[in-house]
């Protein structure tokens, strides 16, 4: 289930999935046909097999970061 963390159609949004309680990614996706970037969780670390893989606090504070750059940086360019 993915669940929209913003919902402005023309702007950056990050949207939650979890197929696994616990486990799953915030996907940075962009309004227009760049790649969405994504950060991958899991809240046991037992189950991290990959070392990029994040609990999800330090996943959803990467995915605001990322989101608020892009942001700053359309802002940049418009003016």
């Amino acid at each position: 289930m993915a669940l929209q963390v913003t919902s402005a159609p023309d702007r950056i949004r990050i949207i939650k999935h979890e197929a696994i309680p616990g486990c799953g990614s915030f996907e940075v996706r962009y309004p227009d046909d760049r790649p969405s970037v994504y950060f991958y969780w899991d809240d046991l670390p037992s189950r991290r097999l990959r070392p990029e893989t994040l609990d999800r606090e330090t996943a959803l504070e990467k995915a605001k970061a990322l989101a608020k750059a892009e942001r700053l940086d359309e802002r940049f360019r418009e003016s």
